[in-house]
Order: structure tokens, then sequence, then C-alpha cells
């Protein structure tokens, strides 16, 4: 989540997106809260329908910081086991780039997609698919192009993977992020699913 795009970080891409939709949320009377992750779990708010819930929100998503370790999905999965008792929306953002990555946290998915309507979101490498679009001049570029076209599908075999287990994705470009964001919520919110 600390890799660069268009001058903001991932991260920063994620925290814009949950800031919009905690308000759609709330908005449409249902609770929003939000917890960061990464070797242990912190910046936690629970889930409430408050007034001042969205400054809760804004305040420890203001105190986020991210670091190059591969965040614990096994704490993530013991925590919302722990406090989080009622079926609930879980919006994952993170971002897988191999088969190998999502298989090694897979397991603890699978686990939180058994009580709750998960729903993982990663991100789509633009500069890839502007590699991919161009015409290759060169054998150098040649490969390049292969290279990013493997890349590219493996995100597509990743929502696959998901949507085989029962959990929804959202593999999205950063600059769409919280309008395919909201655009999921409503989805599920016009369905019934939760």
């Amino acid at each position: 989540m600390k890799m660069p795009f268009n001058c903001l970080r991932l991260l920063d891409y994620a925290i814009n997106a949950t800031l919009v939709l905690s308000n759609v949320i709330l908005k449409k009377q249902d609770k929003a809260g939000m917890l960061a992750f990464s070797k242990k779990v912190e910046n936690r708010v629970f889930a409430e329908r408050r007034a001042s819930q969205m400054h809760k929100i804004l305040e420890n998503l203001y105190n986020i910081k991210t670091d190059f370790f591969e965040s614990d999905f096994s704490r993530l999965y013991t925590d919302i086991k722990k406090n989080i008792n009622q079926r609930s929306l879980i919006v994952l953002y993170t971002n897988f780039e191999t088969m190998d990555g999502l298989h090694r946290q897979l397991p603890y998915l699978k686990g939180i997609a058994k009580n709750h309507l998960l729903v993982v979101v990663f991100f789509q490498n633009t500069e890839l698919n502007e590699l991919i679009n161009k015409n290759a001049e060169n054998i150098q570029e040649v490969y390049d192009k292969v290279i990013a076209e493997k890349f590219s599908f493996e995100k597509r075999l990743i929502v696959n993977e998901l949507k085989k287990y029962g959990i929804y994705s959202v593999l999205t470009q950063p600059e769409n992020l919280t309008l395919d964001t909201i655009n999921k919520y409503l989805e599920i919110k016009a369905r019934g699913i939760l």
C-alpha cells in the first residue's frame, strides 16, 4: 500500500475512499467503522451510527502509517472473529500482485467470508496497462509487454479465485477507487445480500 501512483500512495487512495464510503454508509443509516492492520490491528473505530462517527473515522485514518512489512492476515482474521459479532460488510483494501500472495492469505479471507460479506479491493497496475497497449518496436519491448500481460492476467485470476469462495472483489485503478467501492456498496445494498 506504500506504492506511489500520481504523487499519492495506494494507502492514500484507500484512506480517501474509506472517508467517502463511510459518509455514504452513514447517510444510508447503516453503521460505519474501520480498522487498519499490518503486523498488528490498530486505529480501530467500532461500527456505529453516531453523529460523531465521521470525526472518529477521520482522526483514526489520519494516524495510519504504512511500512514495507507483509500484513498479518491471521491477526486481522482473529480480531474480526473476536470483535465483530454481527454479520457485517467488510471492505478490505489490499494489493495482491500474484496468486501466490493471494494463496498465502486465502485461508484467512475464507474464514472472514464465512461469517461476513467480504469485499476485497485491490489495484490494477495502470503502468502495466500502458505497456500492454503500447506497440512493441524491438525485442526487449516484446519481452516487457509479455511480462506485463502475464501480471495483468494474474490480477484477473485473483478475482476469479476469490469469486470461487464467495468473496466479492473490486479490481480498480487507483483514481477510480472511491467510485468503484461506493458502487459495490450500493450494489450490495440494492441486492439485499447482507
